[in-house]
């Protein structure tokens, strides 16, 4: 029979999550109250106190309280939150967790869900289920459900959210992934700009047994394909668009942070990267360009995006970024450079086309990179088949020399 975490504030939820937990019961799941209040006395008693969750993160939740900063004290349990959680999930202790809050208890609940793997259910009934929610969901698969009303009492509204949102965690811990042959995962970053590319080196991958996972380069891709990267689950990495860094260093919209590509180089894990897209940075409608970009060399992709073409001076900085990250590699990485274009639009009489910049990028990624990486430059543009050609058996031949 699944257990089901309720993880919430008892002091001040306690009524809702105990509705919720007397829902989960009575479609036949075990329930496991863990509280991270910190006002008053818990409302619903825990199985799992605020103290033990505390510790969790080696943090005294006494001295925490005594302070009566209400900050501080969210901080301590979004800490000790995400320690307990994995420690349940991984000694099997839980199949899926459910929380409700407003702001606090959304931070505190979507912390501690983010610290478990994908594919374990997650579900956050919050007031804050609008807008931006990037900070909350993060790279996992964290449903967010509105509450609609605040999460203050059982009432006309609260009553129906809350029972679905209960059948809903109860569906998720129920539902089995239908059987499938499991085969070695690679991963593959993709821009519109870089599709007949991925496309035709996927399916070369796949014919000698790989799946390939393929992710938009928007930013949210690239941190999640990273992530997957770091949890060890992947054998092989297709990195043929890098374009969240020119973002990154001119202040985009799609930027992946700042530890993008470190995550298969530190780990080892066989990879090949390309300057895939570095000619572009990604704005919304032309509106959201700021006005320190006026006169810069501008391509209307569609009505909500506007790329801006990367000049030399940014192309040259990328190209170091490139290098440096590259160089902390303990496994084997190639870097393959398409000579004649990085993206569709970067080619011969396109907007983007520009030699002295690409060389530029070309140039500075070779002069930086440590000197036992591989480099294999092609006299074609990416999206040519023997660009992908070109990708593919460089991946499989790093993934054969890391086995």
């Amino acid at each position: 029979m699944p257990t089901i975490a309720v993880l919430g504030t008892m002091d001040t939820k306690g009524e809702e999550h105990a509705f919720v937990a007397d829902q989960i019961r009575q479609r036949g799941h075990k329930v496991l109250i863990i509280d991270t209040g910190t006002l008053e006395e818990p409302r619903l008693k825990p199985d799992i106190t605020r103290h033990e969750v505390a510790a969790a993160a080696g943090i005294d939740l006494k001295s925490v309280v005594a302070k009566r900063d209400r900050g501080e004290a969210v901080d301590a349990m979004s800490r000790g939150a995400p320690a307990l959680l994995a420690k349940l999930a991984q000694e099997k202790r839980i199949d899926g967790v459910i929380s409700l809050g407003g702001g606090g208890g959304t931070a505190i609940g979507t912390a501690a869900m983010r610290a478990l793997p994908i594919g374990f259910p997650k579900f956050m009934v919050t007031t804050l289920a609008s807008g931006n929610t990037a900070q909350y969901v993060g790279v996992k698969d964290i449903v967010l459900f509105p509450s609609i009303v605040d999460v203050a009492g059982i009432n006309r509204i609260s009553r129906q959210i809350l029972s679905r949102a209960a059948s809903a965690i109860c569906g998720m811990v129920e539902a089995v992934p239908p059987p499938g042959e499991d085969k070695p995962l690679i991963v593959a970053s993709q821009f519109g700009n870089t599709t007949e590319c991925v496309t035709h080196a996927r399916k070369l991958l796949e014919k000698h047994g790989y799946e390939v996972l393929v992710f938009h380069a928007t930013g949210a891709g690239g941190r999640t394909m990273e992530s997957l990267i770091e949890s060890g689950m992947i054998t092989g990495v297709l990195d043929i668009t890098t374009t969240e860094w020119a973002d990154e260093l001119v202040g985009g919209v799609l930027s992946a942070g700042p530890t993008r590509l470190e995550a298969a180089a530190r780990h080892g894990v066989p990879a090949i990267v390309t300057p895939g897209c570095l000619d572009m940075v990604n704005f919304q409608t032309p509106d959201s360009v700021p006005a320190k970009f006026e006169g810069r060399n501008f391509y209307q992709h569609n009505p909500q995006v506007t790329l801006m073409r990367t000049t030399p001076e940014e192309c040259a900085q990328l190209g170091k970024i490139l290098a440096d990250k590259l160089n902390l590699s303990t496994g084997p990485i190639t870097v393959l450079i398409p000579r004649k274009a990085i993206s569709v639009i970067s080619a011969p009489g396109q907007k983007f086309n520009d030699p002295a910049a690409d060389k530029l990028l070309f140039d500075s990624i070779k002069s930086n990179l440590r000197k036992d990486i591989e480099v294999i430059e092609v006299d074609c543009a990416i999206n040519d088949a023997a660009f992908a050609e070109a990708c593919a058996n460089a991946l499989l031949k790093n993934i054969g020399a890391r086995r």
